[in-house]
């Protein structure tokens, strides 16, 4: 078999290239994939793109297969969808989930995959690590049956958190962006949209994932007394101002931070695979796909990611298509 494979790397920020690898021969319970599909994790990856993060950060923003250092020249990216090539018998053929960079083909730990069930469709699958931040986001956040909660932020992330708080009993979400084109997106959720100025106060419960000063501070604004803002958002290099004064102690308000680096602990009888799975099932639901906003071939990255870093294409989640042959 071929054992060339082709990868995207960010060569030095703002520029990205495909190289071509080599593939080692699949191991003793490791698996070859071939990718069908990736998703572009708009925040996370534009921000590595542009080469915004932090020095304190290199560290915990490794992705689980990434090569080179930040901020350049690195292989990163973690929405990968592909087919099992070679390996156990019971695994070759099998539609399968892991957090690798955007490469044709690749060999990892028969534990780094997740089988995608057969009720939901490969393209869809790249929303699994989006789906799984938000529903670590909700196990931090462990919203009541008939709260009132607004989710301040419609990308990939507040999104997500949204569709799942839709099926919540009694749960009365708001959507709230700046973009009134998140409008039809919400729709398709099953929610309720807002612009800022007009959202609902009085909620008990705001999840924030806009990554902006002016989205936090709204956020608190929006909160009942008592009220806790789940914050989401990953700032990279860039300061915050917040508003504390004014209301902010008499009002007795929490800001309580989530991210999907470790198992909430609400649910420390969890596990990282445990929780990957749970994502899995939940994009049974084909309303999620109002998340995929565009799709291009893998061969167009290099092109397609300084459009996504600026906002030119302005996508939630961005699926890359690769060959049928690589």
């Amino acid at each position: 078999m071929n054992r060339i494979a082709r990868a995207f790397w960010l060569s030095r920020p703002g520029l990205g290239e495909i190289r071509t690898v080599d593939l080692p021969e699949p191991a003793q319970g490791e698996v070859l994939v071939r990718s069908l599909f990736s998703g572009v994790s708009r925040g996370t990856e534009t921000l590595v793109f542009r080469g915004g993060v932090p020095e304190s950060q290199h560290a915990a923003m490794r992705a689980p297969f990434q090569e080179g250092e930040f901020p350049a020249p690195v292989k990163y990216g973690y929405l990968s969808v592909g087919r099992v090539e070679e390996g156990p018998e019971e695994l070759v053929g099998r539609t399968v989930f892991c957090l690798y960079p955007h490469q044709t083909r690749y060999v990892v730990p028969i534990s780094a995959v997740t089988v995608v069930p057969d009720a939901i469709p490969a393209e869809r699958a790249v929303l699994a690590g989006t789906v799984e931040t938000a529903v670590n986001a909700l196990w931090d956040a462990a919203p009541l049956v008939g709260d009132r909660i607004a989710v301040v932020g419609g990308g990939m992330v507040g999104c997500s958190v949204a569709a799942l708080l839709a099926r919540f009993p009694g749960v009365r979400v708001q959507l709230v962006d700046a973009d009134p084109a998140r409008a039809k997106t919400a729709e398709a959720l099953g929610v309720d949209f807002a612009l800022p100025e007009d959202a609902l106060g009085e909620r008990d419960l705001v999840v924030h994932a806009s990554a902006t000063e002016q989205g936090l501070g709204r956020a608190l604004e929006l909160l009942a007394a008592e009220g806790t803002v789940v914050e989401l958002s990953w700032y990279g290099d860039r300061k915050v101002s917040l508003p504390l004064g004014e209301a902010f102690h008499s009002r007795r308000l929490t800001i309580r931070s989530s991210q999907v680096g470790t198992v909430s602990p609400a649910r420390a009888n969890r596990s990282y695979a445990d929780r990957l799975a749970l994502a899995l099932d939940l994009l049974a639901d084909p309303a999620l796909d109002a998340l995929i906003t565009g799709e291009s071939a893998f061969e167009e990255l290099p092109e397609v990611m300084p459009r996504l870093a600026s906002g030119e294409i302005p996508a939630l989640c961005h699926r890359v298509r690769y060959p049928e042959t690589v």
